[in-house]
């Protein structure tokens, strides 16, 4: 398989580089962005993500002499391309001769052309069309020097993850009926006894649109499972037709890796790609994705970048983040210097072997005119360009980083169908957040400088019966702790996994209303946590929510909020602390052996301070022993040669132990690295 990250000499680096989008400027323009790209170091160019009209103005009349210029200038220019199939958003002619290309949201609109992801996922009118675009691309471009990775499609289901026409409606079916054995099987599942929904034939079934009442959860479930699915179906049969044309080129599709977006199951996709690549943006303030401090998103960088790593089970490409500032954002705030060379070796830090932008170069007129690139509206003479060249020289000096792996003792555990599952209207609590509990865990680890990584379930669930796949409790028992992060909805597989990690030493922690439904929504009956109640010796009989703002307290003095529950406690089942008040004795956190059970959501302080004892008891210590507020990552090579990532995260200096060498600073490093706030280091460790 060709190498993505090489340079062009065949040696070893950290790919450096951006969307690059020449259609839109001028040939003299495209001429100079050469040479910019190579004064500031650029190796990796993704190139013809959105070109379809351009491409093919007409159907089946394809205009490729530009675009043969374009790589061809490139690849003098000793720069790689990651070459998209531009298939991410079809042209004006498709949607005009063929208006049903066009996707329907929940309430029965049908979108109209003008912006992008302009499809349904289960047209066959746009896969017949995209297919051909591609193998044209494929046969044309298949040996060009310039390819390094072909680039499918881009940020599949974006804007058109779940489409409610009658088109998919007939293809839901149609994956129903692979699904189930028969009307009956589907009748069990769905528990269609409820509310007179009993189906006696799968041409009744409908898509889960806007109905009169509350969706029957395991219903939504499935068609959230169905649309991801034919998302993925669209990935899979791009990568045919180049994998016949090119065999020898890896295949990628750029991921939306965030704790906010749960639309595609990405641990399942992740099995499909050659490369696993990721676009993550900050997103500060209150609004959906942002998480923590409204000021500070950089702890959710740090966890969608160890989720990422953990469903590619090793290293991967950032194929975009912004320089400064985006675009679609209510206020969109400008990056301080020093702030984009952390995010990206935040990245590196993180396992990322590629390091790119959207875009190379700020464009003066459409959607993203005001989004923030390489080379800015005002040009090549400005400090963000400066800094961008910067970053380049720095990559290039770390180049034999890549390849190596993130040390990681705890692991925890998310899924995206338990994320779609938590959806249901009809829950005992709306506050509950599946990505968002995990996410607190991460940041409460993160500021312990304990590394940890991110496993998503579904990277060990087979799509079908017969496929392969790693074995998750084999996964887990080579860790030292694990985290159940409100683990609704878990699978009997799970459930056995995490027991015979607790069984083999790991030690186990459990979050609250985790266990409580299988994977076909149907609760798991006999007492809460269902799938572990034996294994944490806890026996839950109610639920007490409590309403957003309110909290409790137990009697170890922590204070809670979202979740609290009345149960007992079995024989040999420590009970650490108790709610008081109206379910004044009921356990609220426990440990039996090495299953510890958390049943509520506690403050930042308590969850630390649980996450303190069950990281003593594993013989978990911190990456590097810092002082003051500082994110501490290791990555490592088999043969010992070792990389120390720090970033002070607070407004005063930090300390960590270290010897060595500081690539940032290019200066030696002998035991203790002093960091000003917000400063960034990567020390080449001492062996």
């Amino acid at each position: 398989m060709r190498q993505w990250s090489q340079g062009p000499g065949g040696q070893t680096r950290i790919a450096f580089g951006a969307d690059y989008n020449p259609e839109q400027w001028p040939e003299e323009v495209r001429r100079e962005d050469v040479a910019l790209m190579q004064r500031a170091g650029v190796s990796l160019v993704s190139v013809g993500i959105f070109s379809w009209g351009l491409l093919e103005p007409e159907p089946d009349r394809f205009d490729l002499g530009w675009f043969d210029a374009v790589l061809d200038d490139l690849h003098a220019g000793g720069i790689g391309v990651s070459l998209a199939t531009a298939t991410a958003s079809p042209p004006a002619w498709m949607t005009a001769r063929w208006p049903e290309v066009l996707p329907v949201d929940r309430e029965g609109r049908r979108a109209t052309f003008g912006s992008r992801q302009s499809w349904c996922p289960s047209s066959p009118v746009y896969r017949e069309r995209s297919l051909l675009l591609v193998d044209t691309l494929a046969a044309r471009y298949g040996d060009h020097p310039a390819l390094r990775l072909w680039h499918v499609s881009n940020e599949l289901g974006c804007h058109n993850a779940r489409c409610y026409c009658d088109v998919s409606a007939a293809s839901f079916r149609r994956w129903l009926a692979a699904r189930y054995a028969g009307v009956e099987e589907l009748n069990e599942a769905w528990a269609t006894a409820f509310w007179s929904q009993h189906y006696t034939d799968l041409e009744q079934v409908q898509v889960p649109a806007l109905s009169s009442s509350f969706a029957n959860p395991a219903h939504a479930l499935d068609f959230a499972r169905f649309s991801s699915d034919e998302l993925l179906g669209q990935h899979l049969a791009e990568k045919e037709v180049l994998r016949r044309r090119t065999p020898d080129v890896p295949v990628t599709t750029n991921f939306m890796v965030t704790a906010g977006q749960t639309a595609m199951d990405y641990a399942r996709w992740a099995r499909e790609q050659d490369v696993v690549s990721n676009d993550h943006y900050l997103v500060p303030g209150t609004g959906p994705g942002s998480l923590g401090d409204p000021l500070d998103p950089r702890p959710e960088l740090a966890f969608s970048a160890d989720l990422t790593r953990g469903i590619a089970r090793g290293p991967w490409l950032l194929m975009e983040h912004s320089t400064s500032a985006v675009n679609w954002q209510p206020v969109n705030v400008a990056k301080a210097p020093g702030d984009m060379l952390r995010d990206s070796l935040q990245h590196v830090a993180r396992g990322a072997d590629g390091v790119c932008f959207f875009q190379w170069r700020a464009s003066a007129g459409g959607a993203e005119q005001w989004h923030s690139a390489l080379v800015p509206h005002a040009g090549p003479d400005t400090d963000r360009f400066r800094e961008v060249a910067e970053l380049g020289d720095l990559l290039s000096r770390l180049g034999d980083v890549a390849g190596s792996d993130v040390q990681a003792d705890v692991a925890l555990l998310v899924d995206w169908q338990n994320a779609w599952a938590l959806e249901s209207e009809t829950l005992p609590s709306r506050e509950l957040h599946h990505l968002r509990e995990a996410h607190r865990v991460h940041s409460a680890l993160r500021r312990r400088q304990v590394g940890a990584d991110v496993l998503g379930v579904g990277s060990f669930r087979p799509a079908h019966p017969g496929e392969e796949v790693e074995d998750l409790a084999a996964v887990l028992r080579g860790y030292r702790a694990v985290v159940v992060p409100t683990l609704y909805l878990t699978d009997d597989a799970t459930a056995r996994a995490v027991a015979d990690a607790a069984a083999a030493g790991v030690h186990v922690l459990v979050t609250y209303a985790s266990g409580l439904v299988d994977e076909r929504a149907r609760v798991r009956l006999g007492g809460y946590p269902g799938a572990f109640r034996d294994l944490l010796g806890v026996r839950v009989e109610e639920f007490h929510p409590l309403l957003p703002g309110r909290t409790a307290v137990l009697d170890d003095g922590s204070a809670v909020s979202t979740w609290t529950e009345r149960g007992t406690a079995a024989d040999g089942t420590e009970v650490l602390a108790r709610y008081t008040g109206p379910i004044a004795g009921s356990p609220a956190l426990t440990r039996r052996g090495t299953a510890w059970y958390c049943g509520t959501s506690l403050d930042d302080a308590g969850l630390g301070a649980l996450l303190e004892r069950v990281l003593a008891a594993a013989g978990v210590g911190p990456v590097a022993a810092a002082t003051g507020e500082v994110d501490v990552v290791r990555r490592r090579h088999a043969d010992g040669r070792s990389w120390l990532f720090a970033f002070a995260t607070g407004s005063e200096p930090a300390t960590v132990a270290v010897t060595g060498f500081d690539e940032v600073a290019r200066r030696d490093v002998a035991g203790e690295l002093h960091l000003a706030p917000g400063a960034s280091a990567v020390v080449r460790e001492a062996r």
